[in-house]
Protein backbone atom coordinates (compact mmCIF):
# COMPACT_ATOMS: atom_id res chain seq x y z
CA UNK A 1 0.00 0.00 0.00
CA UNK A 2 2.82 2.36 0.84
CA UNK A 3 4.31 1.78 -2.62
CA UNK A 4 1.05 2.82 -4.26
CA UNK A 5 0.83 6.02 -2.24
CA UNK A 6 4.45 6.80 -3.02
CA UNK A 7 3.78 6.32 -6.75
CA UNK A 8 0.78 8.63 -6.47
CA UNK A 9 2.92 11.26 -4.75
CA UNK A 10 5.63 11.05 -7.43
CA UNK A 11 3.06 11.24 -10.22
CA UNK A 12 1.53 14.37 -8.73
CA UNK A 13 4.94 16.02 -8.44
CA UNK A 14 5.73 15.22 -12.08
CA UNK A 15 2.59 16.75 -13.58
CA UNK A 16 1.83 19.34 -10.90
CA UNK A 17 -0.41 19.34 -7.87
CA UNK A 18 -4.05 20.15 -8.54
CA UNK A 19 -3.97 18.72 -12.08
CA UNK A 20 -4.49 15.10 -11.10
CA UNK A 21 -6.31 13.33 -8.28
CA UNK A 22 -6.00 9.59 -7.87
CA UNK A 23 -9.35 7.99 -7.07
CA UNK A 24 -9.18 5.15 -4.57
CA UNK A 25 -11.55 2.19 -4.35
CA UNK A 26 -12.11 0.00 -1.33
CA UNK A 27 -12.69 -3.74 -1.61
CA UNK A 28 -12.46 -6.82 0.57
CA UNK A 29 -10.03 -9.62 -0.28
CA UNK A 30 -10.21 -12.81 1.78
CA UNK A 31 -11.92 -10.91 4.58
CA UNK A 32 -9.44 -8.02 4.71
CA UNK A 33 -10.39 -4.53 3.56
CA UNK A 34 -7.87 -2.88 1.20
CA UNK A 35 -7.78 0.26 -0.96
CA UNK A 36 -6.36 0.47 -4.47
CA UNK A 37 -6.39 3.09 -7.26
CA UNK A 38 -9.30 3.08 -9.70
CA UNK A 39 -8.43 1.07 -12.83
CA UNK A 40 -6.54 -1.57 -10.87
CA UNK A 41 -7.27 -5.20 -11.74
CA UNK A 42 -8.11 -7.72 -9.04
CA UNK A 43 -4.80 -9.48 -9.70
CA UNK A 44 -2.89 -6.23 -9.25
CA UNK A 45 -4.83 -5.48 -6.07
CA UNK A 46 -3.89 -8.87 -4.66
CA UNK A 47 -0.23 -8.47 -5.52
CA UNK A 48 -0.16 -4.96 -4.07
CA UNK A 49 -1.22 -6.51 -0.78
CA UNK A 50 1.03 -9.60 -0.93
CA UNK A 51 -1.84 -11.99 -1.64
CA UNK A 52 -0.53 -14.80 -3.89
CA UNK A 53 -2.41 -15.54 -7.11
CA UNK A 54 -1.07 -18.18 -9.54
CA UNK A 55 -0.58 -17.08 -13.17
CA UNK A 56 0.99 -18.62 -16.26
CA UNK A 57 0.10 -16.15 -19.03
CA UNK A 58 0.41 -12.88 -17.11
CA UNK A 59 3.34 -10.47 -17.04
CA UNK A 60 3.11 -6.90 -15.68
CA UNK A 61 4.76 -5.52 -18.83
CA UNK A 62 2.30 -7.23 -21.20
CA UNK A 63 -1.36 -6.55 -21.97
CA UNK A 64 -3.43 -9.00 -19.86
CA UNK A 65 -4.83 -11.83 -21.99
CA UNK A 66 -6.70 -14.02 -19.52
CA UNK A 67 -5.54 -17.04 -21.50
CA UNK A 68 -4.48 -19.55 -18.85
CA UNK A 69 -7.45 -18.88 -16.48
CA UNK A 70 -5.31 -19.97 -13.54
CA UNK A 71 -5.76 -16.62 -11.77
CA UNK A 72 -9.51 -17.13 -11.30
CA UNK A 73 -11.13 -15.84 -8.11
CA UNK A 74 -14.63 -15.78 -6.65
CA UNK A 75 -16.36 -12.40 -6.56
CA UNK A 76 -19.61 -11.92 -4.69
CA UNK A 77 -22.49 -11.42 -7.11
CA UNK A 78 -20.74 -13.02 -10.10
CA UNK A 79 -21.98 -16.43 -11.21
CA UNK A 80 -18.73 -17.64 -12.71
CA UNK A 81 -15.12 -17.49 -11.52
CA UNK A 82 -13.57 -14.59 -13.47
CA UNK A 83 -9.85 -14.34 -14.29
CA UNK A 84 -8.45 -11.71 -11.93
CA UNK A 85 -5.92 -10.37 -14.47
CA UNK A 86 -8.65 -8.87 -16.69
CA UNK A 87 -11.25 -8.03 -14.01
CA UNK A 88 -11.12 -4.47 -12.73
CA UNK A 89 -11.78 -3.61 -9.12
CA UNK A 90 -15.13 -2.01 -8.25
CA UNK A 91 -16.08 -0.16 -5.10
CA UNK A 92 -17.26 -2.55 -2.39
CA UNK A 93 -16.20 -5.67 -4.28
CA UNK A 94 -15.76 -8.81 -2.16
CA UNK A 95 -13.14 -11.24 -3.45
CA UNK A 96 -12.13 -14.70 -2.29
CA UNK A 97 -8.87 -16.13 -3.63
CA UNK A 98 -8.35 -19.36 -1.73
CA UNK A 99 -11.71 -20.92 -0.91
CA UNK A 100 -12.34 -24.59 -1.87
CA UNK A 101 -14.31 -23.70 -5.02
CA UNK A 102 -11.48 -21.54 -6.38
CA UNK A 103 -8.72 -23.98 -5.47
CA UNK A 104 -10.58 -26.95 -6.96
CA UNK A 105 -11.12 -25.04 -10.21
CA UNK A 106 -7.44 -24.12 -10.40
CA UNK A 107 -6.49 -27.71 -9.71
CA UNK A 108 -8.69 -28.89 -12.58
CA UNK A 109 -7.05 -26.37 -14.93
CA UNK A 110 -3.62 -27.64 -13.92
CA UNK A 111 -4.74 -31.27 -14.31
CA UNK A 112 -5.85 -30.53 -17.88
CA UNK A 113 -2.53 -28.82 -18.69
CA UNK A 114 -0.50 -31.66 -17.23
CA UNK A 115 -2.56 -34.24 -19.15
CA UNK A 116 -0.89 -33.14 -22.41
CA UNK A 117 2.46 -32.12 -20.95
CA UNK A 118 5.65 -34.21 -20.91
CA UNK A 119 6.53 -35.28 -17.38
CA UNK A 120 10.30 -35.50 -17.82
CA UNK A 121 10.83 -32.91 -15.09
CA UNK A 122 13.89 -34.62 -13.58
CA UNK A 123 15.90 -34.12 -16.78
CA UNK A 124 14.31 -30.84 -17.90
CA UNK A 125 16.64 -27.84 -17.87
CA UNK A 126 13.79 -25.72 -16.51
CA UNK A 127 13.57 -27.72 -13.27
CA UNK A 128 13.38 -25.33 -10.34
CA UNK A 129 12.32 -22.43 -12.56
CA UNK A 130 9.16 -23.88 -14.12
CA UNK A 131 5.92 -22.16 -13.09
CA UNK A 132 3.79 -25.12 -14.17
CA UNK A 133 5.77 -27.54 -11.99
CA UNK A 134 5.66 -25.09 -9.07
CA UNK A 135 1.88 -24.74 -9.19
CA UNK A 136 1.37 -28.47 -9.75
CA UNK A 137 3.31 -29.06 -6.54
CA UNK A 138 1.33 -26.42 -4.63
CA UNK A 139 -2.02 -27.84 -5.72
CA UNK A 140 -1.09 -31.52 -5.48
CA UNK A 141 -1.43 -32.22 -9.20
CA UNK A 142 0.28 -35.45 -10.27
CA UNK A 143 -0.96 -35.91 -13.84
CA UNK A 144 -2.98 -39.04 -13.13
CA UNK A 145 -6.56 -37.71 -13.17
CA UNK A 146 -6.77 -37.09 -16.91
CA UNK A 147 -4.85 -39.10 -19.51
CA UNK A 148 -4.53 -36.90 -22.59
CA UNK A 149 -2.80 -37.30 -25.90
CA UNK A 150 0.82 -36.21 -25.95
CA UNK A 151 2.38 -34.18 -28.71
CA UNK A 152 5.29 -35.68 -30.63
CA UNK A 153 6.64 -32.63 -32.42
CA UNK A 154 10.30 -32.50 -33.47
CA UNK A 155 12.53 -30.17 -31.47
CA UNK A 156 13.78 -27.08 -33.30
CA UNK A 157 17.49 -26.88 -32.48
CA UNK A 158 18.79 -25.89 -35.93
CA UNK A 159 19.80 -22.41 -34.73
CA UNK A 160 22.73 -21.77 -32.37
CA UNK A 161 20.84 -19.87 -29.65
CA UNK A 162 17.34 -21.18 -28.84
CA UNK A 163 16.05 -24.70 -28.32
CA UNK A 164 12.32 -24.97 -29.01
CA UNK A 165 10.46 -27.96 -27.63
CA UNK A 166 6.84 -27.27 -28.51
CA UNK A 167 5.74 -30.51 -26.84
CA UNK A 168 6.12 -28.57 -23.56
CA UNK A 169 4.36 -25.41 -24.77
CA UNK A 170 1.17 -24.55 -22.84
CA UNK A 171 0.00 -21.92 -25.38
CA UNK A 172 0.08 -19.10 -22.83
CA UNK A 173 0.97 -16.60 -25.59
CA UNK A 174 3.60 -14.70 -23.58
CA UNK A 175 6.34 -15.29 -26.17
CA UNK A 176 4.08 -13.97 -28.94
CA UNK A 177 3.10 -10.86 -26.97
CA UNK A 178 6.73 -10.21 -26.14
CA UNK A 179 7.84 -10.56 -29.75
CA UNK A 180 5.11 -8.17 -30.89
CA UNK A 181 6.52 -5.47 -28.64
CA UNK A 182 9.88 -5.57 -30.40
CA UNK A 183 9.85 -3.05 -33.24
CA UNK A 184 9.59 -4.59 -36.74
CA UNK A 185 9.54 -8.16 -35.46
CA UNK A 186 6.28 -10.16 -35.00
CA UNK A 187 8.25 -13.28 -35.85
CA UNK A 188 5.90 -15.76 -34.18
CA UNK A 189 2.17 -16.27 -33.75
CA UNK A 190 -0.44 -18.96 -33.16
CA UNK A 191 -0.89 -21.47 -35.97
CA UNK A 192 -3.39 -24.31 -36.60
CA UNK A 193 -6.36 -25.14 -34.38
CA UNK A 194 -7.49 -27.42 -31.61
CA UNK A 195 -4.98 -29.98 -30.39
CA UNK A 196 -2.68 -29.11 -33.31
CA UNK A 197 -2.46 -25.45 -32.28
CA UNK A 198 1.08 -24.26 -31.66
CA UNK A 199 3.35 -21.23 -31.69
CA UNK A 200 5.02 -20.97 -35.07
CA UNK A 201 6.96 -18.67 -37.35
CA UNK A 202 5.62 -17.56 -40.75
CA UNK A 203 4.96 -20.66 -42.83
CA UNK A 204 5.89 -22.75 -39.78
CA UNK A 205 9.59 -22.76 -40.59
CA UNK A 206 12.51 -23.27 -38.20
CA UNK A 207 13.75 -20.19 -36.37
CA UNK A 208 16.93 -20.16 -38.45
CA UNK A 209 14.83 -19.61 -41.57
CA UNK A 210 12.77 -16.79 -40.04
CA UNK A 211 13.50 -13.12 -39.32
CA UNK A 212 14.25 -13.91 -35.66
CA UNK A 213 17.33 -12.04 -34.37
CA UNK A 214 17.60 -14.21 -31.22
CA UNK A 215 17.07 -11.44 -28.69
CA UNK A 216 15.85 -14.29 -26.42
CA UNK A 217 13.12 -12.19 -24.80
CA UNK A 218 10.75 -15.05 -25.56
CA UNK A 219 13.07 -17.47 -23.76
CA UNK A 220 13.24 -15.27 -20.66
CA UNK A 221 9.46 -14.98 -20.37
CA UNK A 222 8.51 -18.61 -21.10
CA UNK A 223 7.02 -20.13 -17.91
CA UNK A 224 7.89 -23.73 -18.87
CA UNK A 225 10.65 -25.58 -20.71
CA UNK A 226 9.37 -24.93 -24.23
CA UNK A 227 12.07 -22.32 -24.93
CA UNK A 228 15.59 -22.63 -23.60
CA UNK A 229 18.92 -20.84 -24.01
CA UNK A 230 21.09 -23.41 -25.77
CA UNK A 231 24.28 -22.06 -24.21
CA UNK A 232 22.89 -22.74 -20.71
CA UNK A 233 21.71 -26.32 -21.22
CA UNK A 234 23.55 -28.86 -19.10
CA UNK A 235 25.67 -26.28 -17.28
CA UNK A 236 23.69 -26.14 -14.06
CA UNK A 237 20.34 -25.46 -12.46
CA UNK A 238 18.98 -21.93 -12.14
CA UNK A 239 19.39 -21.85 -8.35
CA UNK A 240 23.11 -22.63 -8.73
CA UNK A 241 23.86 -19.49 -10.72
CA UNK A 242 24.97 -16.16 -9.36
CA UNK A 243 23.21 -13.46 -11.36
CA UNK A 244 24.55 -10.01 -12.21
CA UNK A 245 22.53 -7.48 -14.20
CA UNK A 246 24.38 -5.55 -16.90
CA UNK A 247 23.38 -2.93 -19.49
CA UNK A 248 24.41 -3.25 -23.11
CA UNK A 249 26.19 -0.13 -24.44
CA UNK A 250 26.16 -1.12 -28.12
CA UNK A 251 23.33 1.31 -28.96
CA UNK A 252 21.06 3.84 -27.25
CA UNK A 253 18.37 1.30 -26.27
CA UNK A 254 20.08 0.35 -23.01
CA UNK A 255 18.91 -3.27 -23.06
CA UNK A 256 19.65 -5.19 -19.87
CA UNK A 257 20.96 -8.72 -19.59
CA UNK A 258 21.91 -11.10 -16.81
CA UNK A 259 25.37 -12.64 -16.50
CA UNK A 260 25.08 -16.11 -14.97
CA UNK A 261 28.10 -17.41 -13.06
CA UNK A 262 28.79 -20.71 -11.32
CA UNK A 263 31.81 -21.42 -9.13
CA UNK A 264 33.35 -18.10 -10.18
CA UNK A 265 33.06 -18.86 -13.89
CA UNK A 266 30.69 -17.15 -16.35
CA UNK A 267 28.30 -19.77 -17.74
CA UNK A 268 26.15 -17.66 -20.01
CA UNK A 269 24.23 -14.45 -20.65
CA UNK A 270 20.43 -14.43 -20.58
CA UNK A 271 17.82 -11.84 -21.50
CA UNK A 272 16.38 -9.48 -18.87
CA UNK A 273 12.96 -7.83 -18.74
CA UNK A 274 11.67 -9.61 -21.84
CA UNK A 275 8.78 -7.30 -22.70
CA UNK A 276 10.94 -4.32 -23.66
CA UNK A 277 14.52 -5.41 -23.05
CA UNK A 278 15.05 -2.89 -20.26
Amino acid sequence: MENIRESNRRYKSEIGEGQYTLEWLTLTIDGSEVSVPKGTTVLEACRMNNIPIPTLCHDPALTPAGACRLCIVQIEGMRNLPPSCVTQVMQGMKVETQNPKVRNARKTILELLIANHPLDCMTCQKLGDCSLAEYAYQYGVKGTKYIGEKRHLPKDDANPYILRDLNKCILCGKCIATCELVSERNVIGFAYRGFKAKVATFMDTDLKDSTCVYCNRCVAICPVGALMDKNMIGKGRMWEFKKEEVTCSFCDSGCKFVINSKNGKVIGVTAKSPANGR
